[in-house]
């Protein structure tokens, strides 16, 4: 049964059926064919279900905070404060890149968003300071993928409800490793710079005065910052609450930066709505397909599989990493998140894994799907804005980040703790 589904599966997607139809397509088939209970008669109930959720709210908001940020001309005044702080180092203004996505990724929640948002600002410098672009382009579509690590994410909610796993703690297991993936990427990019001085620009650095002048322009963001994930871990919200408070936040910043005016706010709540539709329908169908596929019994099937190879817990999570490095190439993010997450989240909780920990592996190998082709969305996004740079160039320069996040995925799994170390030192 479980051979067919995946045929069924990639027939479906090569066909270019939208992933929300193929999803509950693929539920309906499954039950016809296998199930001896008519599991359809219950969809109206599942969707209601799926729908319904009050944590789902939070999905909305996110994406209306990050829509209002990018319109706020907050990403200039924090670009240009970061270029003062980073760019004496080796690679000089591909750090000003990480280092913006960075803290963007903390309000924002997308990483989409995150790389058009810094792409907008940083690649007209790369031309007029004489950098690389591939490498340039590279530093802030890799950047924009830790929208989706550092908290708060979009996608982390998406898994939380998917396996029903807390949203505080995964929001707190995100951090560490998001911090930790940012100092590999500025890492990988001094050392590129630093074998071959011709990819980066000059290396500018700023007096003391200057840079202290410059702090104020972080504020905005780190405020945000601790607006919605302190408000969560202080007990004051909840993850929709602390969503709702973000974006009171940002308009009140846009007001602040006087870029606050009805035009931006009707781009912005038509833009999020868009995306809000978009992220629910595949929730929802995925949601479906969860509830045949347990009903059905693939998930005890491919357990009693996985049981009968006899790789072992290591071996077995080996193959799961392999398998999202290749589907990556292939399927777009949030879809690959709701394809396989019903499938493989119970296998690897049976083999003795934290879901938490494997939650924020999970991610990190949705991020590195997203500067992967022929389906990156973050080299699109980045060729986009890019001003004329070629594809093929942004995913060259993409490349030595996604060797990064392989050595981010390492660290991940010999060292367990990175990831757990916050949600149990919370708990104590």
């Amino acid at each position: 049964m479980l051979g067919i589904a995946l045929v069924v599966l990639l027939v479906l997607l090569l066909l270019s059926v939208p992933i929300a139809a193929t999803l509950v397509g693929l539920g309906l088939f499954l039950d016809q064919t296998f199930s001896f209970f008519p599991l359809y008669k219950a969809m109206g109930e599942v969707f209601w279900s799926a729908s319904n959720s009050f944590l789902l709210i939070a999905v909305p908001l996110f994406v209306l905070l990050g829509e209002i940020l990018v319109r706020a001309g907050i990403a200039g005044r924090t670009y240009a404060a970061l270029d003062k702080w980073l760019s004496w180092m080796p690679g000089g203004l591909l750090h000003a890149n990480i280092g913006t996505a960075t803290l963007f990724s903390a309000t924002s929640g997308s990483s989409v968003a995150t790389a058009a948002t810094v792409g907008s600002v940083a690649m007209p410098q790369a031309k007029a300071l004489g950098y690389d672009d591939r490498l340039f382009a590279g530093s802030i579509a890799a950047g924009g993928t830790l929208g989706i690590m550092i908290p708060p994410s979009i996608n982390l909610i998406v898994y939380g409800f998917l396996t029903e796993t807390s949203i505080p703690r995964l929001f707190l297991a995100g951090l560490i490793p998001g911090l930790l993936l940012a100092a590999l990427f500025m890492a990988t990019a001094a050392a590129a710079c630093t074998l071959r001085p011709e990819l980066g620009g000059p290396r500018r650095p700023a007096r003391w005065s200057e840079r202290f002048r410059a702090l104020p322009d972080l504020l905005p963001v780190l405020g945000l910052f601790a607006v919605i994930v302190g408000s969560i871990y202080a007990g004051w919200a909840t993850p929709t609450e602390a969503a709702a408070l973000g974006v009171v936040a940002a308009l009140a910043l846009s007001v602040a930066n006087r870029s606050f005016n009805l035009r931006m706010l009707k781009e912005a709540v038509e833009s999020a709505v868009k995306t809000t539709a978009m992220i629910m329908l595949i929730i929802i169908s995925a949601y479906f397909l969860n509830f045949v596929l347990a009903g059905a019994g693939v998930t005890r099937q491919l357990a009693a599989l996985i049981d009968g190879l006899g790789f072992g817990a290591y071996g077995m999570l080996a193959c799961i990493i392999l398998l999202y490095v290749i589907l990556g190439f292939f399927i777009e993010t949030l879809s690959l998140m709701v394809i396989t997450i019903p499938i493989v989240a119970p296998v690897v909780i049976a083999l003795g894994f934290d879901p938490i920990w494997f939650g924020v592996l999970l991610i990190l190998m949705i991020e590195m799907a997203l500067i992967t082709p022929p389906v990156g969305l973050n080299l699109y996004v980045v060729q986009g804005v890019g001003g004329g740079i070629s594809l093929n160039r942004v995913m060259t320069g993409a490349l030595p980040f996604v060797a990064a996040m392989l050595v981010m995925a390492l660290l991940l799994v010999l060292f367990p703790g990175i990831a757990l170390y916050l949600p149990g030192a919370m708990a104590g």
